[in-house]
């Protein structure tokens, strides 16, 4: 199917603008990657269309502003012709952002970039009943803020700390942001209730004698950010990539048969009954 020519009109990464006759283009960027050479082309088309400047977004797309109405199939045409398609900002499933992940940072738990392309591929542009946004970050330091979309990933790792060798040195102590660790006895203790699973503890031991003892992807529902932000609820938590992606799968398509226009997803997570859902995903009985 070639996703290019559809209607450019009434395309969801098409906003009208202020005045009625212009509209800005919001391109698809899955997860924030966008390849120089594309970066060239864009840079190309917004100089034809007489724009000196692009605008990035918060959700990590490109934004080509000012474009009379009566242009947008000729603009549809040049993206179509450096392989960028139109994004997305309606009823569906908008741009999956992701941070930088393990290709480059040193508190990252999981491959978040591969991750949301891999989801991009699968759900992007799919229409649905509400806005869905998707958000991947590679710890809990959120700073895609995951629990402020309707649908965040966050990759998570449960310290263990190998007992009988633990020096008390107090180096764990001093990293950990959430005070979740005390030297008590020349031995360092987690208080687990204080524990948000970010790792910097693992990395921290000089003697490498704190270890992963569990990792995986917690996943949240219905977050929103706003006029009235709201944190998304705990879903269920995963081990694997592949997990992940048939777990969320199988959400986007819950919401899309059961919410309905109008309202966030947030507003109307009890009334479609998300709990019993939940319910059924963890026992594992819920339809593919």
């Amino acid at each position: 199917m070639n996703e290019f020519f559809q209607g450019i009109h009434t395309s969801g990464g098409v906003i009208t603008e202020k005045d009625g006759k212009h509209c800005t283009l919001r391109i698809r960027v899955p997860a924030g990657v966008l390849s120089v050479e594309k970066m060239r082309g864009l840079a190309d088309i917004a100089d034809k269309y007489g724009q000196e400047n692009v605008h990035l977004t918060t959700r990590q797309t490109l934004e080509i502003s000012h474009i009379h109405n009566s242009r947008l199939e000729e603009i549809e045409k040049d993206l179509a012709s450096i392989n960028t398609p139109i994004g997305s900002e309606k009823d569906e499933v908008v741009n999956i952002v992701a941070c930088p992940g393990t290709d480059r940072c040193k508190f990252a738990n999981i491959d978040s970039i591969n991750l949301a392309l891999r989801l991009d591929e699968k759900l992007f542009g799919k229409s649905m009943p509400v806005k869905m946004r998707i958000s991947v970050s590679a710890c809990p330091y959120a700073c895609t803020s995951p629990t402020l979309n309707e649908v965040g990933i966050t990759g998570v790792v449960t310290p263990f700390r190998s007992p009988g060798l633990c020096t008390g040195c107090g180096s764990c102590t001093e990293y950990c942001k959430e005070e979740a660790i005390k030297v008590k006895g020349g031995i360092a203790e987690v208080d687990h209730e204080k524990c948000i699973r970010c790792g910097v503890c693992i990395e921290s031991c000089p003697f490498d004698l704190i270890q992963a003892s569990a990792s995986g992807y917690l996943i949240t529902v219905g977050g929103r950010r706003g006029r009235h932000p709201q944190i998304g609820r705990e879903f269920m938590e995963v081990k694997t990539e592949e997990e992940v992606i048939d777990v969320v799968d199988r959400l986007v398509y819950y919401v899309y048969r059961r919410a309905w226009s109008g309202r966030l997803l947030s507003d109307q997570l009890d009334d479609i009954k998300f709990e019993e859902f939940k319910a059924e995903m963890l026992s594992g009985s819920a339809m593919p």
